[in-house]
């Protein structure tokens, strides 16, 4: 998501089929259209969770999920995770940092969980976990600042 919507790319759509039926991503992003496609929902007790499922074309030289990618997706979970703070307005990510802490094979579900550490004004903190069919991957940290609206 990133600043995919001050720029004016992609609208939020919900899919309709396939595994991810029901589920909402931002269509016609560009980057995460070729990283992607990423989801998220919210789950009943009022969390947002995102997924995708891990493909060939995420994996690295070793076989095992590229870091570049688990960033990117925690990067695309920090406005999810932060949407009811953003109230819809547009965001840009300011600092984001990982640990990584496993590997994701290719064919696993991949989520990403977390919560709103700070916010209320311009500048919201956020922090999560990504799991690898349930294994933790990557734990994040990332700031994302609240743009004026236009």
């Amino acid at each position: 998501m990133s600043d995919a919507n001050a720029s004016g790319f992609g609208r939020l759509t919900t899919m309709e089929e396939g595994e991810f039926a029901g589920w909402q991503y931002w269509q016609g992003d560009p980057y995460e259209t070729r990283s992607g496609p990423f989801y998220h929902r919210r789950e009943s007790d009022g969390a947002i969770v995102c997924a995708f499922r891990a493909e060939a074309r995420h994996m690295n030289g070793g076989g095992f999920m590229h870091g570049g990618c688990l960033l990117t997706f925690a990067d695309f979970a920090l406005f999810a995770i932060a949407t009811d703070e953003l109230q819809g307005d547009h965001a840009v990510t300011l600092n984001l940092a990982g640990d990584f802490l496993g590997p994701v094979a290719s064919g696993a579900l991949v989520e990403a969980r977390g919560e709103v550490t700070r916010g209320g004004g311009k500048t919201i903190f956020v922090r999560g976990l990504i799991t690898g069919d349930g294994s933790p991957a990557l734990s994040f940290t990332g700031i994302i600042r609240r743009l004026a609206r236009r």
